[in-house]
This record gives structure tokens, C-alpha cells and sequence, in this order.
């Protein structure tokens, strides 16, 4: 029986984990916090793939090299000096690099903009969510008895502030698109900015199991162009969706 050697296995190998690093189980980002998220979690991904596959590659070449039994022990190579620097500093080596570069990352991820085009009050509540656009006399509310949820409008292209508040209990603010989700927190001011570079609808949720309707914490987001959005405060100037009249207040849970 033809053996297959360790250097067809390692392409093997290496070929499985270009597939499995090629989108690492991630919808694409769209905002620019997102992106760097992104740029970090991808090639991380692809990295540790590899590493985990030349360690399979190995460890079955050596079960099948080795199978027999009558085989005598391949050499033994014990207090090797170069081979346990090499295997003592790589991993430190990989540790220091994604460190630094995480930390770098979450600092852009978590940087403020001094002056935000947009501030947006995001408040959950058992089993809903109340937009607020503190600049413009527009609120949005859901009432939690459907399964859409209210709709959060913003601009593409510009920063969002948004203020993350509950009264209740702990909730979670996530778009998976966003590539980040954050806690909202009894007690605790929370704020992250989202730069939004493409248009469209995407649905999120509740990211923190927050009691028994914790489901029906959904939200909408659509994201339009400048003009649009300009055009959509206009419109919406002065007037109170009518779910919020039926929202909890300040300090009152629904449930």
C-alpha cells in the first residue's frame, strides 16, 4: 500500500483551512467598526485553521506512518535545545502579536468622535425598544407584540451616536452586521458610534436573555443616504410613534 507523505497531507491540510478561514461564519460588515473588526477576526481565523490542520496533518501522518505493531519505535530525540526554543517561543511569539493587534483594534472600534453628525437614545425595555433622536423631536417605540420590532433610521456614511439605557433589566443592543454588540446595563451608561457605509434594511435583536418574552425583542435598521435621512426627520419632526405611548416608563417594566 502506497503511504501518503507528510508534505501531500500538509497541502491537504492547508487547503482545508484556506475553505474553512475563507469567511469564517461572518455576514459582511457594514460599518466602518465593523470592517475592523473584520480585518482583525478573518485572518485570525484563517491562522488558527492553519495551526489546527498542520497539528492534524501530523498527528495522523504519524498514526498512519506508525500503524503497525511489529514496527519498532521511531527515534526518540529528547533535551533538544534548538527544537524547544522554537517550540516555546512561536506560540509566545503568536500570543504577543494578537494581543497587540486586538488591542489596537478594539481602540479603534471603541474610539469616540468628538462631534457625532447623529445622537440616538437606545432604550430596551421588557420586550421592546424606544428609539430617541435627542437633536430632533423624533421617537420611535415598539410595544414588543410583533415580531418586526420598531425601525431605527440612519445615515450612511456619517457617525451615530448611540446612548445604550434600560431600567429594567440587562439587554444586549446587537446587529450582527455591525460585527459588535454591546450591553445595555441597569445603572451604567453605555455608548458606542456606528459609521455606516451601506444601505439597506438589516433586522437586530436582543443579545442578552432578558426574561421569558426575551424573543420578541427584535428591532429594524435601515440605513439611507444623507438626503434621505434629512428628508425622513422632516417628516417625522414633532411626532411620537404610537407604540411609545403604550411603552413602560422610566423605571417600569412591561412584563
Amino acid at each position: 500500500m502506497r503511504r501518503s507523505s507528510p508534505a501531500r497531507l500538509a497541502a491537504l491540510g492547508v487547503a482545508l483551512a484556506a475553505l474553512g478561514g475563507a469567511g469564517c461564519g461572518m455576514p459582511d460588515p457594514i460599518t466602518e467598526q465593523g470592517e475592523a473588526v473584520s480585518r482583525l477576526w478573518t485572518p485570525t481565523v484563517a491562522a488558527a485553521v492553519v495551526v489546527g490542520a498542520v497539528v492534524w496533518v501530523l498527528a495522523l501522518w504519524s498514526v498512519v506512518r506508525y500503524r503497525r505493531r511489529n514496527e519498532t519505535l521511531p527515534s526518540q530525540v529528547a533535551e533538544h535545545i534548538p527544537i524547544e526554543i522554537v517550540y516555546t517561543v512561536v506560540p509566545i511569539v503568536i500570543v504577543a502579536i494578537l494581543f497587540v493587534v486586538g488591542a489596537a483594534t478594539t481602540t479603534e472600534v471603541e474610539e469616540k468622535a468628538a462631534d457625532p453628525d447623529v445622537v440616538v437614545q437606545v432604550e430596551g425595555f421588557q420586550w421592546s425598544w424606544r428609539f430617541t433622536y435627542l437633536d430632533e423631536d423624533v421617537i420611535v417605540s415598539g410595544d414588543g407584540s410583533g415580531t418586526d420590532g420598531p425601525e431605527l433610521v440612519l445615515p450612511a456614511d456619517r457617525t451615530t451616536r448611540l446612548e445604550l439605557v434600560t431600567d429594567d433589566v440587562a439587554h444586549s443592543f446587537w446587529v450582527p452586521e455591525f460585527l459588535t454588540k454591546r450591553d445595555l446595563i441597569p445603572g451604567v451608561d453605555n455608548e458606542i458610534d456606528v459609521t455606516p457605509t451601506e444601505t439597506g434594511t438589516y433586522r437586530g435583536r436582543c443579545a442578552e436573555y432578558c426574561g421569558l418574552d426575551h424573543w420578541r425583542m427584535y428591532f429594524q435598521v435601515r440605513i439611507v443616504t444623507p438626503e434621505e435621512f434629512a428628508t425622513w426627520l422632516e417628516e417625522n419632526a414633532g411626532d411620537v410613534d404610537p407604540a411609545a405611548e403604550d411603552a413602560p416608563e422610566e423605571g417600569e417594566g412591561a412584563g
